[in-house]
C-alpha cells in the first residue's frame, strides 16, 4: 500500500485546524482576562487565568443547568431507543405491507421544522401541566429523535441475515424472542451509535427548551448560556467559559467509544 505523502498530511493539517478553530478560540477567549477580550484581538494572552470559570459556574447555575440536560438528554436517548428498536424491527423484519411508504413518512416527519410544531406542542405540554419539568421536554425531544432513530437503525436491521431469523423460527422462537436474542445483539453498534446521536441531539436543542421550560430552575445548557447577557453588556469571558466546560462531556464521550461509533457506522454501511 502507498504511503501518504506530505500533501496528504499538510490539507488533513488544514482541514483540522479549520474544523477546531471555533472551539479553539472560544478556549483562548476563555482563559483571557475579561478586561483584554474586548480590548484586543490577540491569540494569545500574556496573562492567562481562570477568572471566567469561576464567574461562569458562581453567577450563573451551570452545574444545574449540565444536570437537566443530562436527565433529559439520557431519559430521551433510553425512550427513543426503545420505541425505535421496536419499531424498525416491525418495518424491515416483520411482513408488512407498505414498508417503503411507511420509512417514507417517518424520514418526512424528520424534516419537519421544530418551529411548526412549537405552538401546539407549547399548547399540549401546558395543558398536561407538564411546564418546567423533565417530562415535559422528554416529550417533544421524542418527537423529533424518534423518527431519526427509526431511519437509522432500519438501515441496520435490514443488514443482518434473514436466515438467523429463519433458524429461531424453526426452533420455536416467537418474534419478540427472535428480536430479544438474535436482533437487537447483532445490532448493538448501530443501536449505541444511534443513542450517541440521539443523545448529542437532546444536548443541543434549544427551541423546546426555551419554550416550555421558562423557569431558571429547568433550564438546559444551551439556554441557560444564552442567559448570561445582561442588560448592557454581554460577558464574553464567562459564556466561553462555560461553552468548554459544558463540552468537555461531550467530547469525553465520543473519543471514549469512538471505536464502538466507528464500529456502528460501518457496519450499517457495508454489506455482509
Amino acid at each position: 500500500m502507498k504511503k501518504a505523502g506530505f500533501g496528504f498530511y499538510f490539507f488533513l493539517v488544514i482541514f483540522v485546524f479549520l474544523v477546531m478553530f471555533p472551539f479553539i478560540w472560544v478556549f483562548l477567549t476563555s482563559i483571557k482576562p475579561p478586561g483584554e477580550i474586548f480590548s484586543s484581538f490577540n491569540w494569545f494572552t500574556k496573562n492567562p487565568g481562570l477568572e471566567s470559570y469561576e464567574a461562569a459556574l458562581t453567577n450563573r447555575p451551570l452545574l444545574r443547568y449540565m444536570l437537566n440536560s443530562l436527565v433529559v438528554s439520557s431519559l430521551t436517548t433510553i425512550l427513543a431507543l426503545g420505541f425505535a428498536s421496536f419499531a424498525s424491527y416491525a418495518i424491515t423484519r416483520l411482513p408488512i405491507k407498505g414498508k417503503g411508504l411507511i420509512l417514507g413518512i417517518v424520514l418526512a416527519a424528520s424534516m419537519f421544522p421544530q418551529i411548526a410544531i412549537i405552538s401546539p406542542m407549547f399548547n399540549l405540554i401546558t395543558g398536561l401541566g407538564l411546564r418546567n419539568s423533565y417530562i415535559g421536554l422528554v416529550i417533544p425531544y421524542i418527537t423529533i429523535s424518534l423518527p431519526l432513530a427509526i431511519w437509522i437503525l432500519s438501515t441496520f436491521f435490514q443488514k443482518i441475515p434473514y436466515e438467523l431469523e429463519e433458524s429461531a423460527k424453526l426452533d420455536g422462537a416467537s418474534p419478540f424472542q427472535t428480536f430479544r436474542k438474535i436482533i437487537f445483539p447483532l445490532a448493538a453498534p448501530g443501536v449505541f451509535t444511534t443513542g450517541i446521536l440521539v443523545f448529542i441531539a437532546a444536548w443541543n436543542e434549544y427551541l423546546f427548551s426555551l419554550t416550555i421550560n421558562s423557569s431558571d430552575t429547568w433550564r438546559t445548557v444551551p439556554v441557560g448560556i444564552s442567559m448570561y447577557q445582561s442588560q448592557y453588556s454581554i460577558p464574553w469571558g464567562d459564556i466561553s467559559a462555560a461553552t468548554v466546560i459544558v463540552t468537555i462531556p461531550i467530547v469525553i464521550i465520543v473519543l471514549l467509544f469512538q471505536r464502538r461509533i466507528v464500529s456502528g457506522l460501518t457496519s450499517g454501511s457495508v454489506k455482509e
